[in-house]
């Protein structure tokens, strides 16, 4: 596999920093998660890796900590700025000043925060909402008429942030082959999430009118147009509908105006064609007629009737009938597909989704040559649980 020999330090966060090391390890490195000794995990993006805990505020934890970090290579901070370093473990520990002097001077120390460094908002708590609303794209997502709708913590937190940073982190080891030094990668989900949205937040600056320089909701993505929407059928289940192409609107209101039945037809008064999709004055007329006319039908009547066309028209699926219909794992599998290496080994659903704190710190502490004597001073200064009175 890809990362094969890389060896990775989490330290313990929720949702964007485990998806960062998730990516990593199901690429094949070796991820070892730092918990706090007493901790009881929510963690579920625990997939392939191992947990040390282990208190980093005692002296003799700090040492083992440095002595894990000096022989790996990627540490991925998730805390707030300033945490690590008033625990000794910033990253000039170990990249010295200037990339020089330092106990590790390989490692690409990976740092993920949600506003901005360089913001008047970086001091401050938050969460996926907050950093999407700051980014300027929360705003020109649909919704109500008096307010955006959220995509659950979608963009920011995972695609903004572990995403990105997993990227980052990629990036800096591909220029340590080059350089043989490491870096630190910086990653904030405010920023991470603009970047994401690079293709609207340029379009919406464009002088000329396009698919996002109106309000929001007026726009081609945004529900402005009735052939890009969301709609109910007869049972409450929904059908999506894009057909954005001319060709594709014909395939789609050719097909949907021949499912309906006989008595809706005769008695709306008016039928659509594939040229009313370039007749703005008759959208609203449009819309309603799409609106009502999937409410004749089931969802999966709907969805028989376009299966196989070319019409951009499929059901809204559960996340349980995408499992069934489409042949995907319960569990999310590793994506992408790199061609020509080895998969990743199978896993089941209780490693998946179960890490529990501190389950390989006698492991570990083996693997970096912690003495049998050491441990004992480690349970005695609390930096380490006593495993056997643990078990």
């Amino acid at each position: 596999m890809a990362l094969n020999g890389i060896k990775v330090v989490e330290f313990a966060g929720l949702a964007p920093g485990p998806f960062a090391g998730l990516i990593l390890a199901d690429n094949g490195a070796s991820v070892v998660r730092i918990d706090r000794p007493g901790a009881v995990s929510t963690d579920i993006l625990c997939r392939g890796k191992r947990s040390i805990a282990i208190n980093p505020k005692t002296k003799s934890g700090r040492e083992v900590l440095k002595k894990l970090i000096v022989n790996s290579d990627v540490l991925i901070d998730p805390f707030r700025p300033g945490v690590l370093e008033r625990l000794g473990l910033g990253p000039e520990v170990f990249l010295g000043k200037d990339g020089k002097g330092g106990l590790n001077d390989r490692l690409v120390y990976a740092r993920m925060v949600g506003f901005p460094r360089t913001g008047r908002q970086k001091d401050m708590a938050g969460h996926d909402i907050n950093y999407l609303a700051s980014s300027g794209v929360l705003s020109m997502l649909p919704g109500a008429h008096d307010r955006p709708s959220f995509p659950l913590n979608l963009l920011a937190d995972f695609a903004g942030g572990g995403l990105t940073c997993a990227s980052g982190i990629l990036l800096a080891l591909l220029a340590r082959y080059q350089t043989g030094c490491g870096q630190v990668v910086n990653t904030d989900m405010v920023s991470g999430v603009r970047y994401l949205s690079s293709f609207p937040l340029i379009m919406k600056q464009l002088p000329t009118p396009n698919a996002f320089s109106g309000k929001r909701g007026s726009n081609l993505l945004d529900g402005g147009v009735p052939f890009y929407n969301l709609y109910p059928c007869k049972d409450g289940e929904c059908m999506s509908v894009g057909c954005l192409e001319p060709q594709f609107f014909r395939a789609f209101i050719e097909g949907f105006v021949k499912a309906l039945p006989k008595d809706f037809r005769a008695s709306y008064g008016w039928v659509p064609t594939p040229e009313t999709q370039t007749k703005q004055e008759e959208w609203p007329k449009l819309k309603d007629y799409i609106e009502r006319g999937f409410r004749t039908r089931n969802r999966d009547e709907w969805a028989q009737v376009f299966h196989g066309t070319d019409a951009c028209c499929v059901p809204v699926l559960t996340t349980q009938e995408a499992v069934e219909r489409e042949f995907f794992d319960a569990t999310p599998s590793p994506h992408p597909h790199v061609v020509g290496l080895a998969p990743a080994p199978a896993t089941s659903s209780e490693s998946t989704t179960v890490l529990n704190a501190g389950e390989h710190t006698e492991e570990i502490l083996h693997e970096i040559g912690i003495s049998v004597a050491e441990r004992k001073q480690l349970v005695q200064e609390k930096a380490i649980e006593d495993i056997k009175t643990k078990l």
